[in-house]
């Protein structure tokens, strides 16, 4: 099998590393192989620990190359979150040269957009249009081959600390891996969970991973915000162990299990937890779990109804909610989101496609697969860009023999 139709997909986050391997099918994929390890050395989505990270990848990538039957595997695409990623809008205007937009036009406005005072110690990661304005016509979302003398664009950038980023990719290098590209984790997320029809029509997701909670909002087919909460999983783990005196390992069995969000709904019904070492087995109210989760389900929810509201975007969002992530499916969930944030709100799984299993139709994977889509949606645009500039220089070799055939036919005659 060829190396150059396979894309690797590499979601390494606090609670786990996730590595997915497909093979491009056409304009589809095919999925090979899938490789999941607890992951050691991260904390809130960034890196603590270089070697503990560098064996967390490793592990997961042996996993899926067995699966996929792979000997090796050349580059990945890589998700990045945590809480150093500061994302911000900005926009930029430049005049048009020959009055019909050109792509060069386009990659011109976009450098104006991209020229922003950011610290030294960070640096790019995306700069994604939200729309383009041609003279007083706005809405635009490609305007190459219009007509107009003036050009502006509206982006959302993305940056992260540069240390972090680069101790990100290092640690996959060392796992012998060559990182791509990097994409930030709600994008991805955005890609496999959401349909277009969602994004156009307003929506946020929430996306609950381990150590951090990821949010993007949608409207128009455009990204307008996205922001990296330090709050996940972890904290309502951390939380159940506190509460019960219980070591995490126990607690995160009791909240997978056991845990809910809606205490009241609870019958008085208990549940056997096991103590720290040398200590009895005892029983634990329902009730008091769900009291201890549904606390900290409020207040990531207030965070998420804060950051909406704080930008003047809630009367954007008229799709309502979407929440995604590992930490997606603690029950009654939906429900009290949907009390606190006063819109619509589902679970949202990731859409099928070739060789997902029913097992991988789960939320926690949500965005290793749209790493992966991602990767390939990049990759065919690249290839037509590709295509596209030889059909362009087969047509302008041609044009220039023909122009010397006409010189020399004019020499002679």
């Amino acid at each position: 099998m060829s190396t150059k139709s396979v894309i690797v997909a590499l979601d390494i986050g606090t609670t786990k590393v996730c590595t997915l391997i497909a093979q491009k099918n056409g304009q589809s994929l095919d999925i090979l192989g899938v490789g999941s390890h607890p992951s050691h050395g991260l904390k809130k989505g960034s890196v603590v620990n270089i070697e503990k990270t560098v064996q967390s990848i490793r592990s997961s990538i042996e996993e899926a190359k067995l699966m996929a039957g792979l000997d090796s595997l050349e580059s990945a695409t890589i998700g990045i979150a945590g809480n150093h990623i500061y994302c911000f809008n900005s926009s930029g205007v430049v005049p048009v040269k020959n009055k019909d937009i050109t792509q060069a036009d386009v990659d011109r406005v976009i450098e104006a957009a991209k020229a922003v005072l950011i610290p030294s110690d960070r640096e790019v990661i995306h700069v994604i249009p939200q729309e383009f304005k041609v003279d007083n016509t706005s809405g635009i979302k490609n305007p190459v081959g219009m007509f107009g003398s003036r050009l502006e664009v509206n982006v959302h950038i993305v940056t992260g600390k540069t240390p972090l980023i680069h101790n990100l990719v290092k640690c996959v290098e060392q796992a012998g891996l060559k990182a791509n590209s990097i994409i930030l984790q709600p994008l991805a997320s955005s890609r496999s969970v959401l349909s277009q029809e969602e994004k156009e029509l307003g929506v946020v997701l929430i996306d609950i991973g381990g150590g951090t909670t990821d949010v993007a909002v949608w409207k128009d087919g455009s990204l307008l915000h996205s922001q990296i909460i330090p709050v996940g999983g972890n904290h309502f783990t951390n939380d159940l162990a506190v509460a019960l005196k219980v070591p995490h390992n126990e607690a995160e069995r009791i909240k997978l299990n056991h845990g809910t969000v809606a205490a009241t709904k609870m019958n008085d019904t208990f549940v056997t937890v096991q103590g720290l070492t040398g200590t009895k087995p005892r029983e634990v109210p329902v009730s008091l779990i769900g009291d201890v989760l549904a606390s900290r389900a409020e207040e990531l929810l207030f965070v998420v109804k804060d950051i909406v509201n704080e930008r003047g975007l809630d009367h954007e969002i008229t799709g309502g909610y979407v929440i995604t992530g590992g930490g997606a499916l603690v029950k009654n969930l939906a429900e009290l989101a949907e009390y606190i944030l006063e819109k619509p709100v589902k679970i949202g799984f990731p859409q099928s496609f070739g060789g997902m299993t029913s097992a991988m139709q789960h939320p926690k994977f949500s965005t290793v697969l749209g790493l992966l889509q991602e990767s390939h949606h990049v990759s065919r645009a690249t290839a037509r860009e590709e295509e596209k500039f030889e059909e362009e220089t087969e047509i302008d070799m041609f044009d220039k023999i023909g122009r010397s055939f006409k010189n020399i036919f004019k020499e002679i005659f």
